[in-house]
């Protein structure tokens, strides 16, 4: 099996930086290949535009989407979309870890989920959720906040950890056809004592070994009546 893992923080000392570093040693103590996309590190751009591209479609009105299915058709994506979409399609389980920012992920793992995963390349039309291209893949978000626990919850102020990371899990996903896991959350890691880390990290090590274990889905080629986005 073959990991990738989105890694998108910008303090190599972080919690974060943490978690990438357990997972990436419980690969490859278990005998499975990984790569690392570091976003920070590797000065990846989010913001998306003409940039992203070595082909036009229209070179009069810019439409995002429409450049995106041309490139995908005619090989012109631009070197670092390429390099990622690259990185992408070779795994078979995609890691991303992030700490939760405004409810969200950071503006530098948005910017790769809207430049990275292009229309014609990760869905099309037709090709979504239950049709979408990437049965054979599981996706895992790892993710850590400054909130506590409680405050996602029912009674929380914050709501339901399933609710704040229903954009991501589900509309952007889960989207493509990935099997989306059940997320790992570090609630409250900033405020967490050198045990209580040590024991996110443990449940961490636990999880991704759980994630190697399960058998990876065959590819659908044919695609089915896509549901109504």
């Amino acid at each position: 099996m073959h990991v990738l893992l989105v890694y998108a923080h910008p303090e190599p000392t972080s919690f974060t930086a943490a978690l990438k570093d357990t997972a990436y040693e419980a690969i490859q103590n278990a005998g499975h290949s990984v790569e690392v996309s570091d976003l920070y590190a590797e000065g990846f751009n989010p913001v998306a535009g003409r940039h992203d591209f070595l082909t036009v479609q229209d070179a009069q009105r810019f439409h995002y989407q429409n450049e995106q299915g041309y490139a995908h058709e005619h090989g012109g994506f631009a070197p670092d979309i390429a390099r990622e979409q690259a990185r992408f399609a070779k795994a078979d389980l995609v890691i991303w870890l992030y700490p939760l920012w405004w409810g969200g992920v950071p503006a530098i793992l948005k910017g790769w989920f809207d430049r990275v995963l292009a229309y014609g390349f990760a869905y099309s039309d037709g090709r979504r959720y239950d049709s979408g291209f990437f049965h054979d893949k599981r996706g895992l978000l790892c993710l850590s906040t400054g909130g506590t626990q409680q405050r996602f919850s029912a009674d929380g102020v914050y709501g339901t950890i399933e609710q704040v990371l229903w954009p991501t899990q589900r509309l952007m996903v889960e989207y493509m056809g990935i099997k989306a896991l059940e997320p790992f959350v570090a609630y409250g890691a900033p405020r967490v004592d050198q045990a209580g880390r040590e024991a996110y990290l443990t449940a961490w090590r636990t999880r991704v070994r759980d994630a190697l274990s399960e058998p990876v889905a065959a590819a659908k080629d044919e695609p089915k009546t896509a549901p109504v986005p």
